[in-house]
């Protein structure tokens, strides 16, 4: 059995290189996004702002988030959980403690 080097790859190295592994773009760090918004009481988030909008909606799957989506005349509507992972980049959110406790 040939042992070539150039055949044999260390774990890790192989796993680093792997596309599912690769250092991804920067998103708002979950712990930091909550205690913003959990502190001042609710937080506006921008209509183009993907990253904040992506980490909202996984914490609203949690349970540890309620997303109203505002419309053009000022007006919220609570989105559900199903509806934030699909919802797109058209309108600001406002984030806010869920209101029911568990």
């Amino acid at each position: 059995m040939n042992h070539d080097s150039a055949e044999i790859l260390p774990f890790g190295k192989a796993r680093s290189h792997h596309r599912a592994f690769a250092p991804r773009f920067r998103e708002p760090c979950q712990k930091s996004l909550l205690d913003a918004a959990y502190g001042s009481g609710g937080l506006p988030v921008a209509a183009a702002d993907g990253a904040t909008k992506r980490v909202a909606a996984r914490l609203t799957l949690m349970g540890l988030l309620d997303i109203a989506e505002i419309d053009e005349a000022g007006g919220a509507r609570r989105l559900r959980a199903s509806e934030a992972m699909l919802a797109d980049l058209a309108r600001p959110w406002h984030l806010a403690r869920p209101r029911t406790a568990f």
